[in-house]
Order: C-alpha cells, then structure tokens, then sequence
C-alpha cells in the first residue's frame, strides 16, 4: 500500500482522482518524440526521444529519484561499423524546476569524448589502422580490443544553467570525475554477454550537495517506448471501431519493437532534488549545439576530425511531457519550440488551448467530419490546466508558472512493477471502482505523476485529447476546469455536453499496449538493447 500522503496532497486528491480516471496528462501524445522537428531529423545524436522521471521502484532505493533520458533515436542494432556514439561537440542536460517558477534549479549536464586508440595490425611489413569499431571480443570496462573509448563526465549547475554554479559528480569509488560508457551491444561474438558487461558501466556516485550517493549509467538500451507509429502517422489508418474497442489493445505489432536509443540515467535522493516543503518537481532534458561549424574540405587523421565547432550553446533539442512538439505544436513552430525555455511557454498557449489533433482525427475517423470528435469547450482548459500547470492534488506545486514539463509529487510513494497500473493513477482509479473507492488504490506513483517505462501514455493521452476529463468534470465544474491558474484570461465550460464522443472516449487506445515491454526491475530498468546478432 502507499505511504501515508502528505497533508497538503490528501486534501485534493480524492477530487481530481476522478479527472485521473479519464486522462492523466494534458499532452496529446501518440507517441515519443522520435523525429519530431525539422532541424532535428539533420542531427540524430541530439534527438531526444523519451524523458521518464519517477520514484525508483527498486527494492531498497525507494526514497531514490530516477531521471532518464533518450536520445538518438530508431537505432538498429546492425548499425556498425561505427554504431550510435554521442556527440562530443554536444551538451545533453537534465533540467529540475524545485520550486515552479518555470526556471532550471538544478541543471546536470553531460558531456562525452570519443578517444580514438588507432588500433593496428601487421600487415606485410606495414602496421595498418583497422575499420571498425572493436578489434576483439569484449567484456570489461576499458577493454583492450576497443578501437574507441567512450567516457563522459557529468556536471551538476545550481541555478541559471550557464551562469549558476557548477560541480562535477565524482565516482564513488576512487573518485574520478571520468566515467566509461559500454559500447553498444554488436553481438554475441563481441560481447557474449552484454547484460554483465553492461551492469559494469553502473556507478555509483557521489552528488555535490546531496549527502546520499546516486547512481549514474549511460549507455544503449533497447527502445522502451511501444506504439503503431505508422498506422498513427498514415491519417491514423485502423476504423474508429477497432480503436475504441478494449478488446483490441493488444492486436498491432509495436512498430519500433527492433529498434535502440541511448540512455542517459540518473538516481538521485529524492531530499536533493526537493526544496523547502513542496514535495512537487519539475523536469525536462535538452541537447544543444555550439553555434558554429566550420567543415574541413581535407579533415586530419583521427576520430570526428571533420569538422570545427565553437560559439556560444544553443539549444536544439527539448523535452519534458511525452510528444508535445510532434502532435501539438504547429509544423512553422517545432524547430522555435526546441530552442525554447519553459519560462517562455505563453507563446505556444493557442496549440494547447485550441489544438488541431481532436479536428484531424474527427477528419480521417469520422468521414471529414471534423465536430465529430473535437470537443467544444474551446479555449481547452482541461489540457491547459494538466499541461501547462500539473493537477491540483496530484503534481501541482504549491505556486506555479505555467509551463510545459514532466511533474512528479516526490511524497507519492513508488510500487513494484508488478503492481504497476498501466494506465498510472486513471488506470488505478478505475481498478478500484472510482474515486469513493481510493482508500482501496495500490498504486497512484504514475503518469501523470512524472512518468515511468511502464505507463502507457498513448491511451491515457488519446483519451485526454478527446474531452474525458471534461465528461468528469460535469455541469457544476466539480474539478474546477473551466479555468486555469495563473492564466486569468482562460475560461470555458468543460462539462459533458461539450464531448462528442463522451464517455467512449475513455475507451480510444492504439492498439498497442505498453505494459507488454520487457523493462528491468532495478536501475537502469531499461532493458538490454537489441544486439547485432543473437545465438
């Protein structure tokens, strides 16, 4: 059962669980923001794919805070001969808002060097630079037959991320700020067991700051994220009857089942990333580029000698709330939206308060008939409140700038996977009977709750979209929707009579189901990626 919940959540939360039941995000998510913008679809290594961010379900790390972010996305595992190294001329952050003023409090950036050995076999009289990648078998931290040696190091910023102040997170063991990134995983014949070797590259780490160490892994995982992405993405090619009906949750293959990402994973004390009494965090992860390239028509001997970077940071990548930029932000804004702060969200309000994605799908599902399922409380209060401010009562901070990100109530305690609500808190709520049965819930610890691997945010989202928090919320504004705070000039009538599809609309999915994806109990609960070849 869950511990007790503080005070100031208690109050709430038997009111806005009934709102959970129906959508736990005010984001329309289809699917993880693989390719999602423009310039990004030019520069792979800075695509983030996912950010997860929960309270760690591991057996005795449960007072721990796991952060996860994915990049590089749609790799296969035969990708060779060099495979999906990140970018040394990159800077990859994982940003937490602690107090809901939309701003970066803590900012832990990562950044990665590619060191080239120049491995060489006799050939004849000559020694000759090998192709690839590896030169041998592999199954240690810094093994001799790497070719490449991938490190990282890892910074935390208190405050502004450029300007604050900055700490490196050292090894617990032997200090070291230096850390060693597995490569990825190019078959059995490389590396006969990529689980073990894997597992060698967790460290243990000692966080400025923070009195109790964390956890810290980078490396290739196999693709958590499960969706029908080309069904979705080809004017949602399957009849509104089979992606209403529950029968057929599980009835399409999961389109990126064979693919890999990069993983950046943290574990941090909860009481570290918290400040004050409001137990409510804010995060979102970003890449940026340096400002310059200069390409050399005749690059040096050596590893990623083509080109020269310098300038000043910018931002190409962002991402907190699952596929925001994909589906909800208009195509002429995708490229603005990832070089923006959360601070500065008011400038996409219209995407949200009056989306296009309810008018496409009445438009390909209900034969051109675009009413036919976008619901008319417009400005879409419901989806503003739970996307740009978290839900009252469940990961609403108790003051708050209206922004986009991943929030997560750190005093909601975490629960094993296998009791583990695909559908996060909604699911949980609807398990139990409803909202008059809450005492009776076992796990209120996911989306939108932060967000962890298991959480199948497609279905919860769909639903969202599609006006069911509006079908809870009735005539008399019982949840308060028909406002939102800190946006006084937002108001609607978000009740049942404004859902087309009412109640069925609790019933949309894609066809695929999250919970069916092998995940890891323990950190890094990604599980092994995809290898070249198998036994």
């Amino acid at each position: 059962m869950l511990n007790p919940t503080p005070p100031r959540t208690r109050g709430t939360l038997r009111l806005v669980a009934a709102a959970c039941a129906l959508t736990a995000a005010g984001s329309a998510a289809l699917a993880s923001s693989h390719r999602e913008a423009p310039f990004i679809t030019t520069a792979p290594k800075v695509d983030a794919t996912d950010f997860y961010m929960f309270r760690s379900y591991e057996s005795g790390r449960a007072n721990y805070v796991t952060l996860i972010a994915n990049y590089l996305p749609l790799q296969d595992a035969y990708g060779g001969p060099n495979y999906f190294k990140l970018d040394p001329n990159a800077l990859y952050e994982i940003h937490i808002d602690n107090n809901g003023d939309a701003k970066e409090d803590l900012t832990f950036q990562f950044r990665f060097q590619n060191a080239l050995k120049d491995v060489k076999l006799p050939v004849g009289n000559k020694m000759v630079s090998i192709p690839l990648t590896q030169a041998g078998a592999v199954s240690n931290v810094k093994d001799a037959n790497l070719n490449v040696a991938e490190t990282f190091t890892v910074g935390i910023v208190r405050g502004d991320r450029r300007s604050g102040s900055r700490a490196s997170i050292t090894n617990a063991t032997g200090g070291g700020t230096t850390f060693d990134k597995p490569v990825d995983n190019i078959g059995v014949k490389t590396i006969a067991d990529y689980p073990a070797y894997a597992t060698k590259h967790v460290y243990s780490v000692n966080i400025p700051g923070c009195s109790a160490p964390g956890k810290v892994f980078v490396g290739q995982r196999k693709d958590p994220f499960a969706v029908n992405l080309g069904t979705i993405f080809d004017l949602v090619n399957a009849p509104a009857s089979v992606i209403t009906n529950p029968a057929n949750l599980n009835a399409a293959p999961n389109t990126i089942d064979d693919k890999n990402v990069t993983t950046l994973a943290l574990e941090i004390h909860k009481d570290c990333l918290t400040a004050g009494s409001d137990p409510v965090i804010g995060g979102w992860t970003t890449a940026s580029l340096r400002q310059g390239q200069l390409l050399s028509g005749a690059p040096k001997a050596g590893y990623q000698t083509a080109s020269l970077n310098a300038g000043p940071w910018v931002q190409v990548s962002r991402l907190g709330m699952p596929l925001v930029n994909e589906v909800v932000i208009g195509l002429k804004d995708k490229d603005k939206f990832n070089a923006s702060k959360p601070q500065n969200d008011t400038q996409f309000l219209d995407y949200v308060t009056n989306p296009t994605l309810p008018v496409l799908l009445g438009l390909v599902l209900a034969n051109g008939n675009a009413a036919a399922l976008a619901p008319t409380n417009l400005p879409r209060t419901d989806l503003a409140t739970v996307f740009l401010t978290g839900i009252t009562g469940v990961n609403k901070p108790a003051t708050v700038t209206p922004a986009e990100m991943l929030r997560l109530n750190t005093a909601i305690a975490p629960v094993p996977r296998a009791q583990q609500n695909r559908l996060g808190v909604a699911g949980e709520v609807l398990r139990v009977g409803g909202p008059q049965n809450l005492a009776q819930a076992v796990d209120l610890a996911g989306y939108p709750n932060g967000r962890r691997p298991n959480d199948d945010v497609v279905d919860i989202s769909l639903v969202a979209v599609l006006g069911g928090l509006c079908v809870i919320n009735g005539d008399g504004n019982a949840l308060g929707l028909n406002g939102v705070p800190g946006v006084t000039s937002l108001s609607s009538q978000c009740k049942p009579s404004s859902v087309p599809l009412g109640a069925t609309s609790a019933a949309v999915h894609d066809a695929v189901d999250q919970a069916t994806v092998p995940l890891l109990s323990a950190f890094p609960y990604l599980a092994t990626p995809i290898g070249g070849t198998s036994n």
